[in-house]
């Protein structure tokens, strides 16, 4: 079976590089492994940019091997280089303990606390105990500046003459050493990472056969981009959040659910359990890419949120986008009914719901007939919003675009 993981691993697309391939290939077929993954705390919660990494930690466990989650309350302190073009925002011990906790909620929806149950670590235990000194003398001695001038998360920057700090230098080792910590004491032969975390793997991996005369492994996947070549996970309205309160499962479905066409069979196969081959059988059937889309969001809602909401936030964009009616999982902002006795004015109300972040926004959308109202468009600029404007039960559907929809409720 575990010659399959691998297989399955390229298969779906998550593979970029290995160590050495084979090798693991023939270890995971003889036996049980730990491996791990971490995740530095740098937000409440993490976003679908941390998705791969976490279906790679979901393949892993139902193969039967044990996964680690690395939460970076330690790491988090000194900032990760990777990819950045400045120096990262320094966090407070509390900032970070308090998004350590909302991130560990996210692992519980994904992954299985049962069978080969997963481990939660915090690197904050050990690498806040180190004596600096000594630590120099240990470990410092198997790194060399010349090599560690080389990775791309120290190079990049310096050829781009951008600052780098003495503080973010010394994350590539603490990161080693993590690796070597969960090596001694919990036997995890594998490190897995984005493809930008490739020396921070190599250097654990070396710091392992020197220290321990150990072989361990790093496994790399790809940096995912949607088919105009940006990162995945980001919108005009921010991240797209693995928590429904900061990005509700409707949203969340919608998200998936407006994905460019070209990218809609890649992420069935890195975000969803369908088979491959019937996946590629999609493929091979010219399937109506809508009917797909709507497989996606149904799926990738279901691993995160469940079949209840996955079922529901279907109904809602049904409602929303064909029947023109009011869909139970839109969001929705409440007002106390007082409020629209005398009016309140479109305009005050779309920048208040964060519609248009200005006055001439909210023109230029008006002029471009972008808002509806109950799915009619408004072309009045100075409109005023009454009670008059309220139908079912105290509700008024605004629309902005085809996509973004809130609902006003109103409340005595």
């Amino acid at each position: 079976m575990n010659q399959n993981l691998i297989k399955t691993f390229q298969e779906r697309g998550y593979f970029s590089q290995c160590t050495d391939i084979e090798k693991l290939a023939t270890i995971l077929n003889s036996k049980k492994i730990k491996l791990y993954i971490g995740f530095d705390c740098t937000a409440e919660s993490l976003h679908v940019g941390s998705l791969l990494q976490i279906m790679c930690l979901r393949l892993f466990q139902k193969f039967g091997h044990t996964p680690i989650v690395l939460l970076g309350g330690g790491t988090t302190l000194v900032g990760d280089p990777s990819g950045k073009e400045e120096t990262r925002k320094i966090l407070t011990s509390k900032e970070i303990d308090k998004n350590t906790k909302g991130i560990q909620k996210v692992f519980t929806q994904f992954l299985d606390s049962k069978k080969n149950k997963f481990i939660f670590l915090n690197n904050k235990k050990w690498l806040t105990k180190i004596n600096y000194v000594n630590f120099l003398r240990d470990y410092g001695k198997h790194f060399t500046i010349n090599k560690m001038l080389t990775f791309d998360s120290v190079k990049l920057r310096l050829d781009r003459e951008q600052s780098l700090s003495f503080l973010e230098f010394n994350y590539m080792i603490l990161q080693a050493y993590d690796f070597l910590e969960l090596n001694n004491k919990y036997d995890c032969l594998l490190q897995i990472g984005g493809s930008d975390q490739w020396g921070n793997i190599i250097n654990g991996i070396e710091l392992i056969r020197r220290v321990n005369g150990k072989e361990s492994y790093g496994l790399t996947t790809p940096l995912i981009t949607n088919s105009s070549g940006t990162k995945m996970g980001k919108t005009e309205k921010g991240a797209i959040w693995l928590d429904a309160k900061m990005t509700s499962p409707y949203d969340y479905w919608q998200f998936w659910r407006n994905v460019d066409d070209a990218d809609v069979i890649k992420y069935l196969k890195l975000f969803t359990e369908i088979p491959t081959e019937v996946i590629d059988g999609y493929k091979k059937d010219n399937k109506n890419i809508n009917d797909l889309k709507i497989i996606l969001a149904n799926e990738t809602t279901k691993i995160l949120h469940g079949n209840e909401s996955a079922s529901t936030a279907e109904t809602t964009a049904k409602k929303t986008f064909q029947d023109k009616s009011f869909g139970d999982d839109l969001p929705k902002i409440k007002f106390n009914k007082k409020e629209f006795k005398k009016g309140i004015s479109l305009n005050a109300l779309i920048i208040q719901i964060n519609f248009a972040k200005s006055n001439g926004e909210y023109r230029r959308n008006i002029q471009n007939r972008a808002y509806k109202l109950n799915n009619e468009i408004v072309t009045e600029e100075k409109k005023i919003i009454t009670l008059i404007d309220f139908k079912d039960k105290d509700i008024l559907k605004i629309s902005f675009g085809k996509k973004q929809h809130v609902l006003i409720h109103l409340i005595d």
